[in-house]
C-alpha cells in the first residue's frame, strides 16, 4: 500500500513537472526575427553581417534584397519590414515624405563607386574620362546598367555618361535591368559585353573584371543612407542599426569595396 502511494505520488510530481514544461514561456523567434529591406548591390556584405550578428545576439536577421525603387515602393503599399538601406538619397526622402521612415533614426551608412565592367576573358583597361568612345566600344552590343528612370546604380551612370558627353551615343544600346545585380548578370553569362555596376558587385562576381572606374565628380556621390521604418514595432531593430554603424561591422563593408560614412 505504501508503495502504491509512493508511487502515486512520484506519477503525480512527474505530471505536474511536465505540464510545468509546457507552461514556461518559451522565446518568440518569430517576434525577435528583424526584417530588412536592402538595395541589391548589398546582398554579400550584409548577409556576412547579419551571420555576425545572429552569432553575437541570437537575433535573426532576414534581408530582402531587390532594387531601392522596388523596394520603397513595397513599403509603400504596406509590406511588413523592420529597416530600410536604400541605395541612394532620393528613394529614402521619397519614404521620408510620406512619413514611412522613423526620421530620428536616420543616417548615412555606406559609399560606394561605380565601374565598367566586361567577361573575365575579353576584359581589357578602359580610360574613363570626357569624350571616351564607350558606343565603339559596345560595337554591336548593349551596355548592361539598372534602368536609369529608377534603379539607383542606373541613375548614376546615366549622370556619368551625360557628364562624360557619351550618353547620347549609348543611349539606345542600353539593356535596362531591373536592378544592378540583374546587370551584373547579364555582363557575366556574355549577353552584354560591357556594364555599369557598383564596384561592390563586380567583387561579387568572380565572371566580370573592372575595366575602368568612373571619376567620382561625374555624378552625385553615391551614399546608401538606413532608417528604421516608421511601422517597424521590433525594438531590436534600433540596436541592429547600431550594430551596421559599429567598427565591429565595417570588415563586412569595406571588405566588399564599401567605403564607411560618418
Amino acid at each position: 500500500m505504501l508503495k502504491r502511494r509512493h508511487l502515486g505520488q512520484a506519477l503525480a510530481a512527474l505530471i505536474g513537472f511536465s505540464l510545468g514544461l509546457a507552461v514556461l514561456p518559451q522565446r518568440s523567434d518569430a517576434a525577435d526575427k528583424i526584417v530588412v529591406f536592402a538595395a541589391a548591390s548589398m546582398k554579400n556584405a550584409l548577409d556576412a553581417a547579419n551571420a555576425a550578428y545572429l552569432k553575437e545576439t541570437g537575433t535573426e536577421v532576414t534581408s530582402s534584397y531587390a532594387a531601392s525603387s522596388a523596394l520603397a515602393k513595397q513599403v509603400e503599399s504596406g509590406a511588413p519590414a523592420d529597416v530600410f538601406i536604400s541605395a541612394d538619397l532620393d528613394w529614402m526622402d521619397y519614404l521620408a515624405k510620406k512619413n514611412l521612415i522613423k526620421a530620428d533614426s536616420r543616417s548615412n551608412l555606406l559609399g560606394n563607386r561605380i565601374v565598367l565592367v566586361a567577361a573575365k576573358d575579353k576584359a581589357k583597361p578602359v580610360e574613363i574620362k570626357a569624350g571616351f568612345d564607350l558606343a565603339g566600344l559596345l560595337g554591336d552590343g548593349r551596355l548592361a546598367m539598372g534602368s536609369v528612370d529608377s534603379v539607383p546604380a542606373g541613375k548614376y551612370g546615366k549622370a556619368a555618361l551625360e557628364k562624360l558627353g557619351a550618353w547620347s551615343s549609348v543611349e539606345k544600346k542600353v539593356a535596362g535591368a531591373e536592378s544592378v545585380r540583374a546587370a551584373l548578370a547579364l555582363v557575366s553569362r556574355g549577353e552584354a559585353p560591357y556594364g555599369i555596376v557598383y564596384e561592390t558587385d563586380a567583387a561579387a562576381e568572380p565572371g566580370v573584371s573592372v575595366v575602368g572606374v568612373f571619376p567620382a565628380d561625374s555624378h552625385p556621390p553615391i551614399i546608401y543612407p538606413v532608417a528604421v521604418l516608421a511601422d517597424s514595432k521590433n525594438p531590436a531593430a534600433s540596436a541592429y542599426l547600431q550594430f551596421l554603424k559599429s567598427e565591429k561591422a565595417a570588415p563586412f563593408f569595406t571588405s566588399q569595396g564599401f567605403t564607411i560614412l560618418k
